[in-house]
């Protein structure tokens, strides 16, 4: 706030006090900001929920993402974006998309008793299953984590043809006009688009916008995507346990 406040009394002490429990709330949410800043109260949630091994699944992630975040420039973004070279970030895509695709795969009725059911990372990892859906936003907070601007990355909801399911897959795009590169739980191997005929885009999304399969952008459409939103919502509260 660049306007200057001006106080003709102290502070008094009540006011004093809320001042300073708000620093101290910001002070915790932030300290769990990253995606593998994970709490004591969230290994002992994880095993109360999901089993006693669930906190070994998520120590695993964790030094897994780390591994990757310490074989990565300080200037990581800044390279991406100067780059035009998929090699740069290729090897981060594939370790990636090869850790997340080791979970095994179940429907939302057989892991979660729901017809539909987005899970964060976390439920995914400690849960030790998931599906499409939980795949792919598994692998766009990586890489969100790593350094990978956003702007380059859509969670692409498809309609996969040799299944004949609708589907969902993390797109990467190098540039914004770019045939992006799919990464994908059917397959081990990560391909452009262009060679991926079996999947008809229907609609993408990332924090920010939504796209149509015709490439019109709607600014701000994701927060109408109402599963991603609880997605969010319980990744905040995963960060404060």
């Amino acid at each position: 706030m660049s306007q200057k406040l001006r106080y003709k009394q102290q502070i008094t002490k009540p006011l004093a006090s809320i001042l300073l429990t708000i620093l101290l709330i910001i002070s915790s949410t932030s300290s769990f900001s990253g995606l593998v800043d994970f709490s004591n109260g969230l290994y002992d949630y994880a095993a109360k929920r999901f089993g006693w091994e669930a906190p070994k699944r998520l120590q695993i992630m964790q030094t897994t993402v780390r591994q990757m975040k310490a074989g990565s420039s300080p200037n990581f973004t800044n390279l991406l974006l100067k780059s035009n070279d998929i090699g740069l970030e290729m090897p981060f895509l594939r370790k990636t998309n090869d850790f997340y695709n080791q979970v095994p795969y179940f429907s939302d009725m057989e892991h979660w008793g729901v017809d539909d059911y987005w899970a964060t990372p976390v439920e995914l990892v400690a849960s030790f299953g998931g599906d499409c859906e939980d795949y792919a936003i598994a692998k766009y907070m990586t890489l969100k984590d790593l350094g990978v601007p956003i702007e380059r990355l859509r969670i692409t909801y498809v309609r996969a043809i040799n299944i004949g399911e609708t589907h969902m897959v993390l797109a990467y795009y190098p540039k914004p006009d770019s045939d992006p590169w799919i990464l994908d739980n059917l397959i081990p191997e990560i391909k452009q688009a262009s060679l991926r005929k079996d999947l008809v885009p229907v609609y993408s999304f990332n924090d920010d916008d939504l796209w149509l399969a015709n490439g019109t952008a709607r600014k701000g459409g994701a927060t109408t995507v109402r599963l991603w939103k609880d997605v969010i919502d319980k990744m905040i509260k995963e960060s404060r346990m």
